[in-house]
């Protein structure tokens, strides 16, 4: 069975093919979204999802979350004593989705369709895909997330022509995809967008503004990692108020900063945010503008915009949208679950699914890639010029080749250096490998040329083969030494240490979650809501000591109902 897998920021989903759709698939506390965080409790089990993004304003040190941007490097985090990879804590998260849909399913699941945005570069898509290998799942497909919600909304819509561009806005990342659909066709014509920005950098930007009121600024909020956290989830709360509301309030009773209690109690006005969120703003319009440009389109042109990601909510993200389309973006699918829901259409694809026999999916390059060149300027030599090979914008699958030359007499070695990017200049693009190609033989500079193939896949993955023209000698380069890009048996050895850790029991997972949750909430309340969700807790941690499981029941709804009033609550606009 292939499942498609969005593996998000801030949530991750499964979706599965069922009949003529595709669905969600509830995860172990029957919801549909699983927040991408991994906290080791203090018996060192390993929980993921709801219970461990709860613990991350109580425990901090041993609670990961926002690692996807991390992938396909060399960082790791350090959950109490033991560090994790990006690829490890990815890993967990799929292990958890991998089980959920298991168990839906009624059967094994050894095969996912993950997707990465679209502006991921070719070291973060080997990553997935060693993450995918860690959680006993073959990844043999990726699909980047505007080009899956693409694929949703064209299962519904194949019978129409049209051209839309997919905005892409979510927990992490940036995407503009411009696609046209014609006769069940959907053809990607230009991707381009920001891997570091989204949602999370706006309740970053807000805890920012408001640490920087407090005594010490922001460097002593963020020093204390308690009083960062409690702050940065204050203000993730605050964020989503005000895509409903002209405000929000952000109290934090006790919090500790440089060894004293301080108290917050700030107003923040949808305006006031604006001013603060208008810097990120501004970054969404040069990849929605360079994408129409490689689309050779001009705004008026596009017949519908669609909103995807759930940072789409925010009033000013719908307004910047209406502003460079001169006309209000839609949302014909849930923004949450469109990407899961794209996945299992591509998923469903790979395995011939009936359902989607008369769809077809084309797709993009989104970066250029090429190598590093010396050239002549007279007696002088330029190194790290940028030479491409294969041009972002290029339908995919795609193979191009370019012929160089040996720049120095009996030159017997060239360095190729393969980079990806837009920049003039090597060192301001991206590095993906090197290969030595010895053996050339010996002449006159400019006597031996060897030819460059770049050959791409739908995955995203390179493959770089390079020729002596004058013996027939092939190499190729195998982009293995990627920084973060694991070995087959460093892949083996992450999924024994996976299996080795201790995981906190499925069946006890809904009493944790509503514990941490409860728990997280009653740090920051204070006067009658505080007593009553610490008597609620009380009454559940009384029910837990008797092990009875009709009083566990009763207790966790009732004390889940109090939370899910308390932070309503505190949802709401002031007045």
């Amino acid at each position: 069975m292939i499942v498609g897998i969005d593996l998000g920021t801030t949530f991750s989903l499964v979706a599965a093919m069922k009949g003529d759709a595709p669905v969600l698939i509830p995860n172990a506390l029957g919801e549909l979204l699983t927040p991408s965080a991994v906290s080791i409790l203090d018996g060192g089990e390993v929980v993921v999802g709801s219970a461990a993004r709860a613990r991350a304003v109580t425990h901090p040190d041993r609670t990961a979350r926002f690692w996807k941007r991390d992938m396909g490097t060399a960082r790791s985090t350090r959950l109490g004593d033991r560090a994790f990879s990006p690829q490890e804590l990815s890993a967990l998260v799929l292990r958890s989705l991998k089980a959920d849909a298991e168990l839906a399913l009624g059967q094994p699941v050894d095969e996912a369709v993950v997707t990465v945005p679209a502006y991921f570069d070719e070291g973060q898509r080997r990553a997935t895909r060693d993450a995918g290998a860690i959680a006993g799942l073959r990844v043999e497909r990726i699909i980047n997330e505007p080009t899956a919600a693409a694929l949703a909304y064209g299962l519904h819509h194949r019978h129409r022509e049209q051209r839309a561009v997919v905005l892409d806005l979510g927990g992490g990342t940036f995407d503009v995809t411009v696609l046209e659909i014609i006769e069940g066709v959907v053809e990607i014509q230009s991707s381009a967008g920001d891997s570091r920005l989204g949602g999370e950098d706006f309740a970053d930007a807000l805890a920012a503004d408001l640490g920087a009121r407090l005594p010490g600024g922001v460097e002593a909020a963020q020093a204390e990692p308690i009083a960062w956290a409690r702050l940065r989830e204050a203000c993730e709360i605050a964020k989503r108020t005000l895509s409903a509301g002209d405000s929000a309030r952000v109290t934090l009773p006790g919090l500790r900063l440089g060894g004293r209690a301080v108290t917050v109690d700030e107003e923040i006005t949808r305006i006031q945010a604006e001013a603060v969120w208008a810097p990120l703003l501004e970054r969404l319009r040069a990849p929605t503008l360079r994408a129409l440009r490689d689309a050779k389109l001009d705004p008026a042109r596009i017949d519908e915009v669609l909103l995807v990601g759930g940072a789409t909510r925010t009033p000013c993200v719908v307004r910047f949208a209406a502003q460079v389309f001169g006309r209000m973006p839609e949302r014909r699918l849930p923004p949450d679950e469109a990407v899961a829901l794209g996945a299992a259409v591509q998923a469903a694809l790979k395995e011939g699914h009936a359902a989607v026999d008369d769809l077809v999916v084309t797709d993009v390059a989104p970066f250029t890639l090429g190598i590093a060149v010396a050239t002549h300027f007279g007696t002088r030599s330029v190194s790290g010029v940028f030479a491409p090979i294969l041009e972002r914008g290029t339908v995919i699958p795609a193979s191009r080749v370019r012929t160089f030359s040996t720049m120095s007499d009996n030159q017997k070695e060239i360095l190729v250096e393969v980079y990806q990017g837009e920049h003039a200049t090597c060192a301001q693009n991206r590095k993906l490998g090197d290969y030595a190609l010895r053996g050339i033989p010996p002449g006159p500079a400019g006597s031996q040329a060897i030819d460059l193939r770049f050959s791409y896949d739908m995955n995203g993955l390179l493959e770089v083969d390079m020729t002596v023209n004058s013996t027939g000698r092939k190499e190729t380069l195998l982009i293995e030494q990627t920084p973060g890009r694991l070995t087959s048996e460093q892949i083996a050895t992450a999924r024994k240490n996976l299996d080795r850790l201790k995981f906190h029991p499925r069946e006890a997972l809904p009493n944790t979650t509503a514990m941490a949750r409860a728990d997280s909430l009653f740090i920051e309340l204070t006067g009658l809501p505080r007593e009553l969700l610490g008597q609620a807790i009380a009454v559940f941690r009384g029910a837990l000591d008797a092990q009875d499981p009709d009083p566990i029941a009763d207790a966790r709804r009732r004390l889940l109902a109090l939370v899910e009033d308390i932070e309503r609550g505190r949802m709401r606009p002031p007045g």
